[in-house]
């Protein structure tokens, strides 16, 4: 927060001297700066990361059927589907980067399926190209998942070269993440822009009258005068936290396993398939070292989203997967540490 207060502090002053707080200068500014920072041509401030993925389908024309999305993601990945009215479907995982099977997604493609919801899982882009393929091949959208991945790119291209819709989050955990809850949509077609304005404003065109069927769902004018004094930050970031994903690399090999990254990463977590993972966190927690499980339960299990069938890959995974500690200002030694205590406890000291 040091390093962008003085940014920030002068948003805020600026903010409170207009006392307008929603839809306002700072939004448009960071619309503009958002989608410009990611290599898209617009942006549209929405209030979260699942009304995002919402709202992509509602402008797609996703309000029934299906839509195939990663059974290994956050729960809100399969919110965001029901809440446009979609049922998710959920395809089974590669087994090397955890990222969603597009072999699987095809097998799995029927006359019911509206929509492919690749998510780039950890903040490693999916194999984007077999994805627009398929998409193509079906004549339904490509809806990009990318709340963990900002500022990512696919064989040297920003994401959102490859589909119409983009959803972020801008939870305070993401790479880039505001101080609540925020999200935005990268589009690079003018007119799913224009939609999206008016969806997320209640269907208004910027009067009192809803002309259609919207939601409320507006990134607010506080959360974006945060943001705009993080986003110039974002590059600087991301290089560092591959930076301590490299000395986990160096620090860890022959030891666990970790979840192979794929080229483009902007490395929002360090995850790793580990033996005893339950014991190995306790031995950890004990040292004041915090991790977590992303995720614990894969979404076909869960009960809101109850699906019939097997997706061994997925099964398997959150048996074994436990995120290690990483965010922007993590001192180098910290990582070598953490690693020290995994080789501790495996006896490879």
């Amino acid at each position: 927060m040091q390093a962008t207060s003085r940014d920030w502090r002068a948003n805020l002053r600026r903010l409170f001297q207009r006392s307008h707080f929603i839809l306002g200068e700072e939004l448009r500014a960071f619309e503009v700066e958002f989608a410009a920072a990611l290599g898209g041509r617009f942006s549209v401030g929405v209030a979260n990361g699942t009304s995002a993925i919402e709202l992509c389908l509602r402008e797609a024309g996703v309000t029934s059927g299906e839509v195939i999305t990663s059974a290994l993601t956050a729960p809100f990945s399969g919110v965001g589907i029901r809440a446009s009215g979609a049922t998710p479907r959920f395809a089974d995982i590669d087994p090397g980067t955890l990222q969603i099977d597009a072999a699987d997604v095809a097998a799995r493609i029927t006359s019911r399926t509206r929509a492919l919801m690749p998510v780039h899982l950890y903040g490693q882009p999916c194999e984007l190209d077999r994805f627009a393929k398929l998409a193509r091949k079906h004549r339904i959208p490509l809806i990009q998942d990318a709340a963990q991945a900002h500022g990512a790119t696919f064989k040297g291209k920003p994401i959102a070269a490859f589909s119409q819709h983009v959803a972020y989050s801008f939870y305070p955990t993401k790479n880039l993440g505001c101080m609540g809850d925020g999200g935005a949509v990268i589009t690079d077609n003018a007119a799913t822009r224009d939609v999206l304005v008016v969806l997320r404003d209640g269907g208004r065109h910027g009067d009192q009258i809803a002309h259609s069927f919207g939601v409320n769902s507006r990134l607010d004018e506080l959360q974006c005068c945060f943001l705009r004094a993080f986003l110039p930050h974002l590059t600087a970031w991301n290089a560092h936290r591959a930076r301590i994903a490299a000395i986990y690399d160096e620090e860890l090999r022959g030891c666990v396993r970790p979840v192979k990254r794929t080229e483009g990463s902007v490395h929002h977590l360090y995850v790793i398939r580990a033996d005893r993972r339950d014991q190995l966190r306790e031995h950890l927690a004990a040292r004041g070292i915090g991790t977590a499980v992303h995720y614990p339960v894969p979404l076909h299990k869960h009960p809101a989203f109850a699906q019939r069938g097997s997706l061994p890959h997925a099964e398997r995974a959150v048996t074994e997967i436990v995120s290690l500690p990483l965010w922007p200002y993590m001192k180098e030694s910290a990582a070598r540490k953490v690693a020290g205590e995994i080789r501790r406890f495996y006896g490879r000291t």
